[in-house]
């Protein structure tokens, strides 16, 4: 045990300048450290386990001298008690440091959640929408806080208010909500279950989406108007109107037309090819050309230096709304994706192909995993017959509602 000192006051503390360790008394082992550079600091010299050691009480005047004879007390104490404080505080910093280094915030969690998914959208709009979305309804609530904090009362306060009026809207935020904070578990970021998981969970607390809105389908066009609206649609001029007549017979989707380039056609084989890449399922799919479509294809002008089948005017690919533009100018409620509900009500209204042999002809995905495991080709040829029958049916006039083709042509 160190000899207990002369007790110095505050201002004899303050007068000591000389380099060295200078005891202050009261608290034995008690020191003021003076450094060669004038700063001077509080050391506390101990015997823990019997090894001496000197533990830092903090620097002088920040910590006065009855803050200093205060921390060697207790630091005393403890050792009586068989606890190190040297090694307690050591792990408490190891423990900040972890910490800290462990901690993100909501906002920047979500930010290098979509840089590193980005990759996998095939539609640049995803990553906008992610962005757009999460920085609408989630950031105010939770973007400052940090991910490990985060838990259910937050999730109910970003979903409540748009549960009921914006149903989509908000089950696609509580599904990117739990993708962000799954990463973050996956990260180390956070710990224990995911506030924003649906089933068996959230489900228990929030109303089934799809009991909350009406499902709003896209506006078809009735079969029977299918005809009279080509024909007029075959009076405009112009490369959208020729997109929309190339869309309807080929019953694709807006973007795939938009994007279709000339190197994904073989017209003398009447065929086009989509590759994988701008497909919605990511599988390249073949659509078989009525000779219509074929025909407005060669009469198509090329432009010099651009791939494009449909150009915008000004360049680029034409705008999602340019279709939609047609149809609304020509006073009718249908919009492009609606053909392909009106190509699927023909296939099964008005004629005995099967069912998958239309779903095909769509791009769907195959439900049942087993059927598609068994399902290797892709019926091209008999869909040939099929997509030439509906562009006969879209150049006729009205047809009784029980009409039936050929069933040798399934």
């Amino acid at each position: 045990m160190p000899k207990k000192a002369k007790e110095l006051s505050a201002l004899e503390v303050q007068r000591l300048r000389t380099p060295g360790l200078h005891p202050v008394g009261v608290v034995a082992g008690l020191y003021l450290q003076v450094l060669p550079s004038g700063a001077r600091s509080w050391v506390l010299r101990v015997s823990i386990g019997g090894k001496r050691r000197d533990m830092g009480l903090g620097g002088y005047p920040g910590v006065t001298l009855a803050g200093a004879r205060d921390k060697a007390r207790a630091a005393r104490d403890t050792i009586e008690q068989g606890i190190d404080p040297i090694a307690t505080r050591n792990t408490a910093k190891s423990t900040l440091a972890a910490t800290r280094g462990s901690a993100i915030t909501f906002k920047e969690a979500a930010e290098r959640f979509i840089e590193a998914k980005s990759g996998e959208w095939k539609n640049a709009k995803h990553h906008q929408q992610w962005t757009n979305t999460l920085e609408t309804y989630a950031h105010p609530v939770i973007g400052s806080m940090q991910m490990r904090d985060i838990g259910l009362p937050h999730i109910i306060k970003i979903l409540d208010p748009i549960w009921t009026t914006k149903t989509e809207t908000a089950s696609r935020v509580r599904s990117r909500l739990e993708a962000v904070l799954d990463w973050a578990t996956v990260r180390g970021y956070r710990h224990g279950d995911n506030p924003a998981r649906w089933k068996g969970h959230l489900d228990k607390i929030l109303a089934k989406p799809g009991k909350v809105a009406k499902v709003e389908h896209h506006p078809a066009l009735p079969l029977d108007q299918v005809a009279p609206f080509l024909l007029a649609l075959r009076q405009r001029h112009g490369i959208t109107p020729r997109a929309l007549e190339v869309l309807i017979l080929t019953a694709a989707r807006s973007g795939e037309v938009r994007g279709a380039r000339w190197e994904e056609f073989d017209l003398d084989a009447g065929l086009w090819t989509i590759p994988a890449g701008r497909m919605k399922a990511g599988r390249e799919h073949r659509i078989p050309l009525p000779a219509r479509v074929v025909a407005v294809l060669k009469e198509l002008p090329r432009v010099a230096g651009a791939d494009l089948v449909f150009p915008a005017p000004r360049g680029g690919v034409l705008s999602d709304m340019s279709l939609t533009a047609v149809t609304r100018r020509m006073g009718i409620a249908a919009v492009p994706h609606g053909f392909r509900s009106t190509f699927r009500d023909w296939a099964a209204e008005r004629t005995h192909y099967p069912g998958e042999m239309a779903e095909m002809a769509l791009a769907h995905a195959i439900g049942d995993k087993v059927e598609a495991a068994y399902r290797r080709g892709d019926l091209f040829e008999k869909r040939r017959r099929m997509m030439e029958d509906w562009a006969h049916f879209c150049e006729m006039p009205a047809q009784p509602a029980a009409a039936a083709l050929d069933p040798a042509c399934a």
